[in-house]
């Protein structure tokens, strides 16, 4: 799921069984609406009747969004569908009459440029899915809606229990003088942990065994390139998966980093940071530990273990490259069999992908993890006139994962789910469809049992499940069912590699988890180009000296004054 993905992929890319994307208001474009008008027509249809959380509208409330998208993950969606035509939009105006139109749709790579294009002229959707600096942003220009009684009044039964399972903790981060300015998508912070897949099948051919260590993965590598490990007699692989972007959701180098004590970014561009020996918070991006792993980089590009054309790849061309068996070992979060690997296991009947823990100096690494997962937060334009419809949305959402729509909510039927937003779904989401299949593979059940608004995942995974173990593929691919059960339910899979993660202790974790400084929303985007234009010339061979020359400038140009900052946040923490 960026859970899809994750967070882009949303998962991030995400995957399959991660979710959607809306906005709203009555009419057309609610932007030209005031805010003072009464909230809904629902509302004042009667003093009496309490407000309903799935009620339908008696007339049509258009809901306007934006989109960034990926392709649809699961490869059975029907072939050219756009996300206007995605069936669940048709149930959203079926069930409760709210009709979602989109001011624009982009691939997910062109959506940041894109909305910051639309943030600086104002033109703004209904409800919005943001990350905490463009939260951060419109919060201070006062363009986000309060959704306190919205919330309060429609939340389901189900929504408020998810949000309340930390203590309320991630709904007051994104509340200011009392008001609640956006619903956060927190989820199992270890959903963010990084393992690195490799193709098991690669190195039976070679006669190898999994890398526990760097130097362990740099023969491993190495051998993926000079040594033939596909046998089809040719030159034509290379070592491990990267796209342009160092610190992404997805294909980027993450665990590589944290496999040298490196803590550099938490993903999607947002720096990381570690406690020191003397209790204060550090920016993991300028560390040595940092330098010395851009210094194996260089020799990998050097010696061809990384793609020559890496830094003019996107995403797009990174899962190509690994659809198509050009490449053995990729960095990355659990979800990765569901997509991208599933693609290459139907590709070639031979691929086999393992997940291990990542390999570190001198044996297995620790994965940075965030102590809060909640990169994303739903916020709604203030002008917006029924900001009720955005929370009726995620109550839909959450509503459709119960057992009466399983057979409707199919990818064949033209369901895209990581097309649609807001979405807000269990926080411990992928635990439950781990413990629940594996309850219910080990009891060798014929059907899962459970019966709530976690249902359809469960069922889902555990369909895949049986039909993968039993090679039965009338109703999906071999890499489908693969896919599902290898990165959520198989205990050597993606969730289950992670859960020994967690429970040995194997992970660092960052320790801000605040909203972005002052200087963080200002001179972000500035440092982050910054990182990505040095780090990227010295692993194509510039300087390893022009690493001293990037901590320098990053410092002067905000840097300082962004530690100082964070620093000041985290004492305020141990003062609570």
């Amino acid at each position: 799921m960026k859970l899809h993905k994750p967070w882009k992929l949303l998962l991030l890319a995400t995957i399959s069984l991660s979710l959607f994307t809306a906005c709203s208001s009555q009419g057309n474009d609610s932007s030209a609406n005031s805010a003072s008008e009464p909230a809904s027509k629902e509302e004042t249809k009667s003093t009496d009747a309490p407000p309903e959380p799935l009620g339908k509208y008696p007339e049509t409330v258009t809901v306007t969004e934006v989109l960034g998208y990926n392709p649809p993950e699961d490869p059975r969606t029907p072939k050219g569908i756009t996300p206007d035509q995605n069936a669940y939009l048709k149930d959203l105006k079926d069930m409760l009459n709210i009709e979602v139109k989109y001011k624009w749709t982009v691939p997910s790579s062109q959506f940041e440029q894109k909305f910051s294009l639309a943030m600086a002229s104002a033109d703004l959707p209904d409800i919005m899915e943001l990350d905490q600096k463009n939260f951060e942003k419109l919060k201070k220009q006062g363009m986000l809606a309060d959704l306190t009684a919205a919330y309060n009044d429609y939340a389901s039964p189900e929504l408020k229990k998810y949000m309340e399972s930390d203590g309320g903790f991630a709904m007051k981060t994104f509340s200011e003088d009392g008001k609640l300015l956006g619903i956060p998508a927190f989820e199992d912070p270890f959903l963010s942990t990084q393992l690195l897949w490799l193709r098991k099948d690669w190195l039976d051919n070679l006669k190898l065994q999994p890398p526990a260590t760097m130097d362990d993965l740099d023969k491993v590598a190495k051998a993926f390139v000079e040594n033939d490990p596909d046998q089809n007699g040719q030159n034509d692989t290379y070592g491990v998966s990267l796209q342009k972007n160092l610190f992404f959701w997805a294909y980027d180098l993450r665990g590589f980093f944290n496999g040298f004590g490196a803590y550099p970014s938490i993903g999607d561009n947002q720096s990381a940071w570690i406690k020191d020996s003397s209790g204060k918070l550090i920016p993991g991006l300028i560390q040595p530990e940092v330098k010395n792993a851009l210094g194996k980089l260089q020799s990998w590009y050097k010696d061809g273990i990384l793609d020559k054309e890496f830094a003019l790849k996107d995403e797009n061309k990174a899962v190509e490259d690994i659809t198509a068996g050009k490449v053995g070992i990729v960095y990355g979060e659990w979800w990765y069999p569901n997509y991208p690997l599933n693609l290459n296991v139907d590709k070639d009947p031979k691929a086999e992908w393992i997940a291990i823990q990542i390999p570190g100096l001198d044996g297995p690494g620790k994965s940075l993890v965030p102590k809060i997962r909640s990169g994303k937060v739903y916020a709604v334009n203030k002008k917006m006139k029924n900001p009720e419809a955005a929370i009726k949305m995620i109550n839909f959402y959450i509503e459709k994962g119960k057992k009466k729509y399983m057979e409707q909510n199919k990818a064949e039927n033209g369901y895209v789910y990581n097309w649609f937003n807001p979405r807000i779904y269990n926080p411990a989401q992928i635990d439950t469809i781990y413990t629940e299949v594996n309850k219910a593979l080990d009891a060798k059940q014929t059907e899962i049992t459970l019966d709530d608004e976690n249902y359809k995942n469960v069922a889902d995974v555990f369909k895949a499940a049986q039909d993968y173990l039993a090679g039965n593929t009338a109703n999906a691919s071999k890499g489908v069912n693969w896919g599902q059960y290898f990165s959520r339910a198989a205990k050597d899979g993606g969730w289950g590699m992670t859960r020994k993660i967690k429970e040995s202790g194997a992970f660092v974790n960052n320790e801000f988890f605040g909203l972005p400084t002052e200087t963080q929303v200002e001179k972000g985007a500035q440092l982050d180009k910054l990182m990505q234009e040095a780090f990227t010339k010295i692993i194509l061979g510039g300087s390893l000296d022009d690493f001293d020359k990037f901590v320098q400038s990053w410092k002067s140009l905000g840097g300082d004054q962004i530690t100082k900052e964070v620093n000041d946040w985290y004492s305020q923490q141990a003062a609570k």
